[in-house]
């Protein structure tokens, strides 16, 4: 039997979890941390829900298969690489553009962004699955 703070700590602690890793995530373009890290903190916080619960309900809070977050993900990464190939230049230049918004300012989003997006999906994925398949048996 699951302790009931254990079950209340996973259920509050998984929403600051996914937060963290999407700040970790966004802040490694400039600073230590990234795709792969943040990808790692978002599995953790499932795994730490699932060892609360189970596996079942850890993959209904997630809502999609890992299977699909890696699917997501490599898919993110090779389209990543695709606006250099068209603009000419070669494969894996990072290719960037200017949106201004309002309230907001001017954002500068790049395909750098979007491979890293694909890591962390795809690492997130990946964990969930080894973690979930060996925590079943």
């Amino acid at each position: 039997m699951k302790s009931h703070i254990v079950r209340l700590a996973a259920s509050k602690l998984l929403p600051f979890t996914l937060l963290l890793s999407a700040i970790v995530f966004y802040r490694g373009h400039n600073e230590p941390g990234g795709g792969f890290i943040g990808g790692l903190m978002a599995a953790a916080g499932f795994v730490f829900y699932a060892l609360a619960f189970d596996t079942h309900e850890a993959e209904k809070k997630l809502r999609v298969s890992p299977l699909t977050l890696i699917i997501a993900g490599l898919s993110a990464a090779f389209i990543s690489t695709l606006p250099a190939l068209f603009a000419g230049n070669p494969f894996f230049t990072g290719e960037w553009v200017s949106v201004t918004l309002p309230l907001i300012g001017k954002i500068k989003a790049g395909t750098p962004l979007m491979f890293d997006l694909g890591v962390y999906f795809t690492v997130w994925g990946v964990m969930l699955t080894i973690i979930f398949n060996l925590m079943e048996e």
